[in-house]
């Protein structure tokens, strides 16, 4: 199932284990520049060090071609792409750039901003690397834009183990009940903020996990490709059950990145945090191992998904380059050295577990057996109109507490960007 303009909505089947020989080698810069200008949002922490990694590996497979930092930071991306959209309206895009594959790159196709790479694909050997089901979902009209460098979950819960052991929660939260009956736990020891969080689009993060549990992985879909009507009765309920988590979290969070959320847990000022599987690497690169994780209560074995990915502008000033580029992200070398230090777990299905820390190696494993679902928060399930809708909705409703604006809001979101 490709993207369609009218259904941006991606949902990833579980394919079998393939076997893909790695596409390394260099490609010869022709285009009178050997730099290339990589744009990211990976400015520090786990992020950088995954850059990093891939870095050293594109200098090892494109020697002559010169790597060149475009980062601008910005959690998410927010800042970003704010810098990205005027340097595409102006002409002057960077030599590749860092988006969210799935529903997120329709904005830039059909803004003729990106170069159909689907030939390189083919030469690469990328088709038969990547499981079917992501090939599906990242093709659109027949064609290819991007190359993910990763799969990462979304609907993960970072703890303290301390803060959770001195409050006497000594289990794993299974239902939202039992979420809440921990966070009292938390707080009854004198933590003001059990649940830390940050803002706009982790408020939306948190949200999604709350419709996974309450609506179930089918109808939470259909919420981004017009299966489930967003006045549904049980989206009312899962914006009550949202409101009763914020009454556990920091007052601060319209203020705050979601990094300065993770440092209230690393500092013992909260006890969880709802957060993607960067946050891995992001702690254990901050020095922070005392660490525990779980799907979000009522998640159970749903695998919230999105991926970084990267494209070939049209008007790049080194589009061999960039090429060579693309070539190391989708490499099995490449994919290896970049997943290793920032927390996800590679696109490729050839990849060895054992090169990977321990949350890794089950995520890999949940990857290949639990049911998928996109993210709004992080482009695999709307446009970027979509999402900037839904982060207002929730960054009023984090003021105002109303639960019908909210609904409403949402459900306008849906009508005007659902059809596009």
């Amino acid at each position: 199932m490709g993207f369609t303009r009218r259904a941006a909505v991606a949902v990833v089947g579980v394919a079998a284990l393939l076997t893909a020989s790695a596409c390394g080698g260099s490609d010869d810069g022709g285009s009178g520049s050997s730099k290339v200008e990589v744009f990211t949002w990976w400015a520090d922490g786990g992020e950088k060090a995954g850059l990093d990694g891939l870095v050293n590996q594109f200098k090892t497979d494109c020697s002559g071609q010169e790597f060149v930092n475009g980062a601008v930071a910005g959690g998410a991306g927010s800042n970003a792409k704010q810098v990205l959209a005027s340097r595409l309206q102006q002409g002057d895009p960077p030599d590749t750039f860092q988006a969210h594959a799935g529903a997120e790159l329709l904005d830039y196709i059909d803004a003729g901003q990106v170069e159909d790479i689907s030939s390189d694909y083919d030469s690469w050997g990328l088709k038969q690397a990547f499981p079917q089901g992501l090939i599906d979902n990242l093709t659109v009209d027949g064609k290819i834009y991007s190359v993910p460098a990763n799969i990462h979950r979304a609907n993960v819960v970072w703890t303290n183990k301390k803060v959770l052991a001195d409050a006497g929660v000594t289990a794993d939260p299974a239902t939202l009940d039992d979420f809440f009956a921990a966070l009292d736990k938390v707080k009854a020891k004198g933590i003001a903020s059990p649940l830390a969080i940050g803002k706009d689009w982790t408020q939306l993060m948190l949200f999604e996990s709350v419709l996974i549990t309450d609506l179930g992985p089918q109808k939470f879909t259909g919420l981004w490709n017009g299966g489930t009507d967003w006045n549904d009765p049980t989206v009312t309920k899962a914006i009550g059950d949202f409101k009763k988590l914020l009454t556990y979290t920091n007052s601060d969070r319209d203020a705050l990145d979601w990094t300065d959320a993770e440092k209230m847990v690393m500092d013992g000022k909260a006890g969880f945090q709802l957060m993607g599987d960067w946050e891995a690497a992001d702690l254990d690169a901050k020095g922070f191992s005392d660490y525990g994780w779980f799907t979000f209560p009522g998640n159970n074995d749903t695998f919230q998904w999105l991926a970084d990915s990267f494209v070939l502008p049209k008007g790049a000033n080194n589009p061999d380059g960039t090429k060579c580029w693309l070539k190391t992200v989708g490499s099995a070398d490449g994919q290896k050295a970049f997943n290793t230090k920032k927390g996800s777990i590679p696109a490729r299905t050839d990849a060895d577990p054992a090169d990977y820390p321990k949350y890794q190696q089950s995520a890999m494993a949940d990857w290949k057996s639990a049911t998928q679902v996109p993210s709004c928060a992080h482009g695999s399930a709307c446009s970027q109109g979509w999402q900037g809708a839904a982060n207002s909705a929730l960054g009023a409703y984090s003021t105002n507490q109303d639960d019908a604006a909210l609904q409403k809001a949402l459900a306008a979101a849906a009508q005007q960007f659902a059809s596009k």
